[in-house]
């Protein structure tokens, strides 16, 4: 039988979903030459192209109907068997048991998949995304032991996009297009091609990960500035030290994400975290008594950074300054001349208020015109009244980028 024919009655048998279901690809030299495969419910899918070209590679097809069915949910068995296919795994021969169980134990000798992936569920369970993000990783050979941080890893690299607005949806499930679509990403990423990426997704998952994002919205500022560690600069972040509780135990503070948002971005999703730009500013003078503060407004081309925080108890007030209503944290290491700042010229990182000084968690730091005197850092405290009471944790030491090692 000549190739034509035998790649005319493959083609056939897929549109139809018959029983043939994986195309050899020496016939397929490239998705974009060939016939558009006819699915009568992806017309004007956003996915269509993708879905064409996932049916042409042969890991996935039709419904005997006609329809593909894109908006459906997607199983861990089924997007395990796609990703399989797709990857061109070897796959043993069915011993008889589950359909899938072929394809999981190729998954798993490639180390796309280990038996505490699935916690609750059986294999015909809905996949989420944060379970599809964890293989997607794993698929461009990304490692990592901190569960909670797949997503992170899945979105820097492009696998993985936002739902709108930073929006994961981690616990969502996964819809047939989806899962083409982060295979055919995963098939671009091993192809040594490279991948646009949702910065607001990046940022989301890095909260996710460890609790701030400064490192995605703030790369040139929380920076190394060491080549030979590049993208490892988020691994100083110290999220086990959010949590702070005196010595004496009278006291405990918790900060549960630090999120830099920047004020050139009029669209940057963490803008509803705090309140209207028109209504802050900034201080320039170190006295709460003089702090009229300049407006925020007017310094756009610079970086907020909020914490989320609560003060869990204070069981002593004498010792603890009672009259804060935030753990304190310092963002320490940046400089300048000090008589501009008083005028009004933003040269270093200040307090942001709203009515009265210290009411908001808020710092601004400009983009530029500021320098170093130490490097930058990043720490919470015990509000102490005495030394014998202090007790910090730092949750960031980093060079920064004009720090100078004399």
């Amino acid at each position: 039988m000549k190739k034509k024919t035998i790649f005319t009655i493959l083609l056939t048998s897929i549109v139809l979903g018959g029983a043939f279901t994986i195309v050899n690809s020496k016939y397929i030299a490239n998705a974009e030459q060939t016939s558009n495969v006819q699915l009568s419910d992806i017309e004007t899918h956003w996915a269509k192209g993708t879905i064409n070209k996932a049916v042409q590679l042969g890991y996935t097809a039709g419904y005997p109907d006609g329809t593909f069915k894109p908006n459906s949910n997607v199983t861990r068995a089924e997007f395990i068997k796609m990703t399989v296919e797709a990857l061109k795994l070897p796959v043993e021969t069915n011993t008889g048991g589950a359909w899938y169980e072929i394809y999981v134990n190729s998954a798993k000798k490639a180390e796309l998949v280990v038996t505490s992936d699935f916690k609750s569920g059986d294999l015909n369970s809905p996949m989420t995304r944060k379970e599809m993000s964890r293989l997607a990783a794993r698929a461009i050979a990304e490692k990592t032991t901190d569960d909670t941080k797949w997503m992170y890893l899945a979105t820097k690299n492009g696998l993985i996009t936002g739902l709108g607005a930073g929006e994961l949806g981690e616990t969502k499930n996964t819809t047939r297009a989806q899962s083409v679509t982060i295979i055919d990403r995963i098939l671009t990423v091993n192809a040594g091609g490279t991948l646009p990426v949702d910065k607001y997704a990046v940022a989301s998952a890095e909260v996710v990960w460890h609790g701030t994002n400064i490192f995605t919205v703030m790369p040139e500022v929380f920076t190394s500035n060491d080549p030979t560690k590049k993208d490892q600069d988020a691994e100083l972040w110290k999220k086990d030290l959010m949590k702070i509780t005196s010595k004496d135990g009278d006291w405990s503070g918790e900060v549960y994400s630090v999120i830099a948002i920047d004020l050139a971005d009029p669209s940057d999703p963490n803008l509803k975290l705090i309140p209207p730009i028109s209504k802050l500013k900034w201080q320039n003078n170190s006295s709460t008594s003089l702090a009229e503060g300049i407006p925020v407004s007017k310094w756009k081309d610079s970086y907020l950074i909020y914490y989320n925080n609560e003060i869990i108890y204070n069981k002593a007030p004498k010792h603890y300054a009672s009259y804060l209503k935030h753990v304190p944290l310092s963002f320490t290491g940046t400089t300048n001349d000090r008589m501009a700042f008083r005028n009004g010229t933003l040269n270093r990182v200040a307090f942001v208020f709203k009515d009265t000084p210290l009411d908001q968690p808020i710092f601004l730091l400009p983009k530029k015109g500021w320098s170093q005197n130490s490097r930058l850092k990043i720490k919470i405290s015990a509000p102490a009244v005495s030394s014998y009471f202090v007790a910090e944790n730092y949750l960031l030491e980093i060079d920064g980028p004009y720090y100078k090692k004399y």
